[in-house]
């Protein structure tokens, strides 16, 4: 029994002129089994990437310290496999001690600019709140960008299921 519809592997031959004109039930349709296969794939790649550490990541925690570092892109061989295992360092600061660390500096007399940078920001749902006056004077420094559209389609009486 041949039915109508629309699944995700059909969308590689068509045109994307073409999926916008299908039925909306049909976009929607598409759109759950795109995310539950999106869904699968995360937890799949998780798996993997699980076993990979746990496979690699002893030795590359070996090969980076031969190296003296912690962190970082390591390369190595497993028979006829290079394995790159990369470690990345993500970096925090305190916001509080950078803040009396530049006092402190300042008091010293030097300048706490050539040491830290300072990134000032608006908080976007303040800067709605205010008088428009006050919006006026911060106007010239905004700047709106949009991000990437997205769509969320549910059909009547199926409960995101």
């Amino acid at each position: 029994m041949k039915t109508n519809r629309i699944h995700i592997t059909d969308l590689c031959g068509m045109q994307v002129s073409e999926i916008a004109a299908l039925p909306v039930e049909q976009l929607a349709l598409l759109q759950e089994e795109l995310d539950a296969h999106l869904s699968d794939a995360r937890k799949l790649k998780e798996r993997l990437d699980a076993a990979l550490d746990r496979r690699f990541g002893q030795r590359a925690q070996g090969v980076r310290a031969s190296h003296g570092k912690d962190t970082g892109k390591v390369r190595f061989e497993d028979g006829p496999v290079t394995v790159t295992a990369d470690l990345p360092k993500r970096v925090t600061w305190d916001q509080r001690e950078l803040a009396a660390i530049r006092e402190r500096i300042a008091a010293d007399g030097d300048d706490p600019d050539q040491y830290i940078g300072t990134m000032l920001r608006v908080c976007e749902r303040s800067f709605m709140a205010w008088p428009d006056w006050l919006r006026e004077l911060f106007a010239p420094a905004r700047t709106v960008k949009t991000g990437k559209p997205v769509y969320r389609l549910s059909l009547s009486g199926r409960d995101g299921v």
